[in-house]
């Protein structure tokens, strides 16, 4: 399959353009300075996520998108996320791009109730105020959308090896971690299931 990575330079989305070639998909990223980008054996196309042009050149031919931008300044303001996926979904439905995995993160829509007290009330309103908006402004564009698509939101992020034991969670229970690269595993996942599409996940390891 024809996947193209949107924030492969950062360590969630380089993760997953790996995780993408060992499954034998063709990988193009889409990044802003190439110099940044060290995975080898992907089509690299230099370009800025929320410029409509770019994101459509880096487009054509391609099966699905994998999004994992995101912000470094989570407490600040910021609409990167939200500006990127409308310029995502105008060039999927330019390409006919059937399919659209986007990572947003635990606490947003009805995923709050599975956060714990101190991620809900501390860090929320605080440390992720920022991304909380535009990720949230993000889901909705992407659920008003006519694309098939998986919003995946994972809790906290750990740097750590994969541990293989990445599950959905339940609407009752409560998240807390998960590594990136279990994340990335359960992205490159759903390219190829049917079963979460349309559907907002929460994904953890504990």
């Amino acid at each position: 399959m024809n996947v193209l990575v949107f924030g492969g330079t950062g360590k969630t989305g380089s993760l997953t353009v790996e995780r993408a070639l060992a499954k034998g998909h063709t990988v193009t990223v889409l990044v802003r300075d190439p110099i940044k980008f060290k995975v080898p054996n992907v089509r690299v196309i230099t370009g800025n996520a929320t410029n409509p042009s770019d994101v459509l050149a880096a487009m054509h031919g391609q099966n699905a998108v994998i999004e994992t931008i995101g912000g470094t300044t989570p407490w600040k303001s910021v609409t990167l996320e939200s500006d990127s996926i409308h310029a995502i979904l105008h060039a999927m439905q330019e390409e006919n791009v059937p399919r659209l995995i986007s990572v947003s993160m635990m606490g947003i829509g009805d995923s709050l109730s599975q956060a714990p007290f101190w991620y809900r009330y501390l860090l929320m309103p605080t440390f992720l105020h920022g991304s909380t908006q535009d990720k949230t402004h993000k889901e909705a564009a992407i659920t008003a959308d006519h694309v098939a698509y998986v919003i995946v939101r994972p809790p906290i992020l750990k740097d750590t090896p994969a541990t293989g034991q990445a599950h959905i969670l339940a609407p009752n229970a409560t998240g807390h971690t998960i590594t990136r690269a279990d994340l990335a595993n359960f992205l490159v996942d759903q390219l190829e299931t049917d079963a979460n599409l349309n559907r907002a996940v929460t994904v953890v390891n504990t």
